[in-house]
């Protein structure tokens, strides 16, 4: 059974982690740490708490895996922390999950949110029984310059303070790929027209429950937290990553890997968050496309693209395991429940 955690309210803590990369404490970057930690405080009324190590920097971090996991297991065991905000993601979060008590984060549940290598946490608590959020890195989204996207605000708020139904997401106005410069307090990238979500193949509707991430799922094969095909059963898989990674040939490994391990046959549906498309998406259709209809005889799964999640900005948020819609008649993405009590 999913456990879902306890919905936030204005006052309560969250605790910032870096359970991958240490930015968070370096000297060039520091400033826009607490420009994120003022915004949970201005903006959403929470407390802001920093886990013992987390700020401590890139080199000690790198070298010392097991205080990464022991800043998480204080954020997960401290009464007074409600949620637990990723400052970044990177790329070895794996190597803390040895030092990691599992059955302190399942008998412990809270909000834990953030993306792209903060990945690996999230499949441990899923397969632990705990929704989870894949959604805003401190560093990334609240902390963005000159200042926080309303769409972003307005998932975080939704998504985290209120246990009624998520409902519809609707794409966002505007968005943008363009990397971040993290030690230039005055840059603002630049932000294109959205031009919404598309249907690639499906009709209907369908349903199922959130799994998902980015395309480093695959790379989980032979790790305590690999994913097998029955994880993906009745599943709407979430899937993107750093859009200058995600290329045709990328996108169409990670399908065809799923058809491998016999998951691809099992999905209610497939969402793709956003690619570059200043550089087109239509290569990226047809090599996908190519694995699911002709080697794997696949022509009727519901796929949406374009949800702003993710390696872009804005992004909305979403809960591990509860129940999402892929309507390809009016081209939508709903959540049918929420992912907070």
């Amino acid at each position: 059974m999913l456990i879902k955690p306890r919905h936030l309210c204005y006052g309560d803590t969250i605790a910032t982690v870096s359970p991958s990369n240490g930015w968070a404490g370096d000297y060039n970057i520091n400033w826009k740490y607490h420009l994120g930690v003022n915004r949970l405080k201005d903006l959403f009324g929470l407390n802001v708490v920093s886990a013992p190590n987390s700020l401590r920097g890139s080199e000690y971090l790198e070298k010392n895996p097991q205080a990464r996991a022991e800043d998480l297991i204080w954020a997960f065991t401290n009464p007074k922390v409600k949620a637990i905000i990723s400052n970044i993601g990177g790329n070895d979060s794996i190597k803390i999950l040895p030092f990691i008590n599992q059955n302190v984060i399942k008998n412990n549940p809270k909000i834990f949110i953030g993306y792209s290598d903060v990945l690996n946490v999230h499949i441990l608590c899923y397969k632990l029984g705990l929704s989870t959020f894949y959604g805003d890195n401190l560093l990334t989204n609240i902390a963005e310059t000159p200042e926080i996207h309303a769409y972003s605000k307005r998932w975080f708020k939704k998504v985290l303070f209120d246990p009624s139904p998520i409902g519809l997401i609707e794409p966002s106005e505007d968005w943008t790929y363009e990397k971040i410069d993290y030690s230039n307090r005055l840059s603002k990238r630049k932000y294109y027209i959205n031009n919404g979500y598309s249907i690639i193949q499906g009709q209907g509707k369908s349903c199922g429950r959130l799994i998902g991430g980015h395309t480093g799922i695959m790379e989980l094969v032979g790790t305590p937290i690999e994913l097998i095909k029955d994880d993906f059963k009745d599943a709407i898989l979430f899937i993107e990553d750093i859009p200058e990674f995600f290329s045709p040939e990328k996108l169409q490994t990670f399908i065809d890997w799923l058809g491998k391990i016999g998951a691809l046959q099992l999905l209610k549906g497939i969402v793709i968050g956003k690619l570059n498309e200043n550089i087109g998406i239509d290569e990226h259709k047809t090599k996908m496309l190519n694995i699911i209809n002709n080697k794997y005889s696949i022509t009727s799964l519901p796929i949406l693209y374009g949800l702003n999640f993710g390696h872009s900005s804005p992004t909305c948020i979403l809960p591990y395991g509860v129940m999402a819609e892929i309507n390809c008649e009016n081209n939508s993405f709903s959540i049918l429940e929420s992912g907070v009590i």
